[in-house]
């Protein structure tokens, strides 16, 4: 794909029906302080909300699960291997990026271990609850279940909610790899793609 399928809709074209249908997110994106101030200066601007930007109705509906995943019962590092994890099985190269760079910012994920989630369940970095969780995001992102046994190793580390919450987690981020691959998403400049030896062939 040598172009955008759907190109992220230009901050100056947002109307205000738009800037109303991100309000519930722009409160948590880095530099969106000055949202109060209005216009296209506190907008924020990255290529997946500029995709979102072309269809309010869907913000409005999406952004307030979006946000309960971003703060879920999930702990910050549990959220993130299945992010990053389920990204990489899926191409999901902007997602992934993303969630790679936050990991490391907000010091939720060690270099090891991200690159423990490009290797699998089998690195050697994981201990034994780690390796069940990163098993059970690659057995839902290829068979879309989880094996009984994969399970009840799910069940000895996290309550009924967290469980639901990381299936969510999980089901959610394979779905964006799909949408954004559809779509076209790009990364922006200074984003650090996948290696090239991790690319989707077109």
């Amino acid at each position: 794909m040598s172009l955008p399928r759907i190109p992220p809709r230009p901050v100056d074209d947002w109307t205000d029906e738009i800037d109303e249908a991100f309000a519930a997110l722009r409160a948590h994106v880095p530099g969106s302080q000055a949202a109060a101030s209005g216009g296209p200066a506190a907008r924020p601007r990255s290529n997946i909300l500029g995709i979102y930007a072309w269809h309010p109705a869907l913000i409005r509906g999406w952004m307030p699960f979006s946000n309960h995943l971003r703060h879920s019962t999930l702990s910050d590092r549990v959220r993130e291997m299945a992010i990053i994890r389920t990204t990489w099985l899926g191409f999901g190269e902007y997602e992934w990026a993303q969630h790679v760079r936050m990991s490391r910012a907000a010091g939720w994920l060690t270099d090891a271990e991200i690159d423990a989630l490009s290797e699998g369940p089998e690195a050697a970095e994981w201990s034994t609850g780690d390796a069940a969780v990163v098993r059970s995001i690659d057995e839902l992102c290829t068979t879309k279940d989880v094996s009984d046994a994969t399970w009840r190793e799910l069940e000895t580390q996290f309550s009924r909610e967290q469980l639901i919450d990381f299936v969510f987690t999980v089901g959610t981020y394979d779905m964006h790899c799909t949408v954004f691959n559809a779509l076209g998403l790009e990364l922006e400049a200074g984003m650090t793609g996948f290696p090239d030896d991790h690319q989707r062939s077109r």
